[in-house]
């Protein structure tokens, strides 16, 4: 396999066959990015495959695949850590190298190393068309909210800093407060980092915003609010789910109407960050408070639909419902087509990069959960699927806190705070 040097650190190629990561190796590459999903035609060897023969070769390993009319940020930087942690020149490919060299492309541009206007003459001289870069740093640049996601690996959730780039003002979406389960120990690494960011871009933050309570991560809402004076927010059927807990952790001094957040949404409600247009979807069936935040041209889904090679949310949970998830994806996606879908975790499936957005059109056309599916085979698909799945491990944990707004445990009388796990609940 021909490959393109870019410069001394990048080269680009086609599909390699069998044979050539040996030669990519004897070309004195120390590793290979893969940037083409597995399936896009027969006999194309795929992931596992590749990964084999690169392990083979004695070549590290990145999978970073992407269709080239859906690239985002995250694949743009998980091309660039994969470049970043390879020990040597990396030789990365797709079907023809245009993708492999269209994301290392917009990384340039992104981090100001290459201008707009010089990207399809820079793709010419290597003799690649990159016309679909060009019309992506374009769209980009046009696009309202500006979104800055930060992944969180331990349990694989998505937080969100949504911007207006004309009024600098913004809002925190769902974010983490960190805590080890082993060890009791609780921290605001990711919550400071949030915090980092706003202040780098010089942003206000005039929203704290939860989709649901959530069941597998602490709530960092409260420390945030203490941080920067910002209300809270949240779904008003956060009440029910409040009583559901109450009764499950024998409760009784629990205050179950909402009053730990300064600002219940119901479906419709509408808010603004800066000059933003905000209003509010009610997406029960992940949870019985769960919420869709429409902000400009996006859409914060949180556990209703994942990116389409991850399907959607469980409703195993107490309160949810397969039923009413069916309903709540149909209504985000009667959004137009090209909304900005922000999903709140991302499993990896493959083995991937991280990954967190997609569209309306995306998930009609690619999400197996959803196209050419009705209501009862998505309720029996979901169902069914369910079943095969263990409760998040910090669910316990977790809803006593989420419950209260991202409060933890009052101190008791000698200053230490504690968690309570009810036995055979569940």
């Amino acid at each position: 396999m021909t490959s393109v040097k870019v410069n001394e650190l990048l080269s680009v190629a086609g599909q390699p066959d069998a044979g050539g990561f040996a030669a990519f190796a004897a070309d004195g590459f120390a590793a290979v990015i893969n940037a083409r999903p597995d399936g896009e035609e027969p006999g194309q060897p795929g992931n596992t495959a590749e990964k084999a023969s690169a392990a083979d070769a004695g070549l590290a390993y990145s999978f970073v695949p992407v269709k080239g009319t859906e690239i985002t940020e995250a694949d743009i930087r998980a091309f660039q850590a994969a470049m970043a942690e390879a020990k040597g020149p990396v030789v990365a490919h797709c079907k023809s190298g245009t993708r492999a060299l269209t994301l290392y492309a917009l990384g340039e541009v992104l981090d100001g190393r290459m201008k707009l206007g010089d990207i399809e003459a820079f793709g010419q001289n290597l003799g690649f068309d990159l016309a679909g870069a060009r019309r992506f740093l374009e769209k980009r640049a046009g696009q309202a909210p500006h979104v800055k996601a930060f992944f969180e690996p331990r349990t694989c959730s998505v937080q969100y800093v949504v911007s207006d780039p004309a009024t600098k003002l913004c809002a925190i979406i769902d974010p983490v407060l960190d805590f080890d389960e082993m060890s009791g120990a609780t921290g605001t690494a990711n919550a400071d980092a949030i915090l980092a960011h706003v202040e780098s871009e010089g942003l206000t933050v005039e929203w704290i915003l939860d989709t649901h309570p959530h069941a597998d991560h602490f709530s960092a809402a409260h420390y945030l609010h203490e941080k920067t004076g910002a209300p809270t927010a949240i779904g008003i059927h956060v009440t029910d789910v409040q009583k559901l807990w109450k009764e499950i952790y024998n409760w009784p001094a629990l205050k179950i109407d909402g009053s730990q957040w300064d600002q219940l949404f119901a479906e419709g409600d509408t808010f603004e960050i800066g000059a933003l247009k905000a209003r509010v979807m009610f997406s029960p069936g992940h949870t019985l408070a769960s919420i869709t935040y429409v902000i400009g041209d996006a859409a914060f889904v949180h556990d209703t639909v994942f990116t389409p090679d991850s399907g959607t949310a469980r409703t195993d949970f107490p309160g949810g419902s397969a039923a009413a998830l069916w309903q709540s994806i149909q209504a985000i996606l009667s959004l137009p087509e090209e909304t900005r879908l922000f999903s709140g975790h991302d499993y990896q499936p493959g083995g991937r990069h991280p990954r967190w957005e997609s569209t309306v059109a995306a998930q009609k056309r690619a999400n197996p959960h959803i196209a050419g599916i009705d209501e009862a085979a998505f309720v029996a698909l979901r169902q069914a699927r369910d079943r095969t799945l263990p409760k998040p491990k910090l669910m316990l944990h977790a809803l006593q806190v989420n419950i209260r707004g991202g409060r933890l445990p009052d101190p008791e009388e000698n200053g230490r705070r504690y968690l309570k796990i009810p036995l055979d609940a569940l």
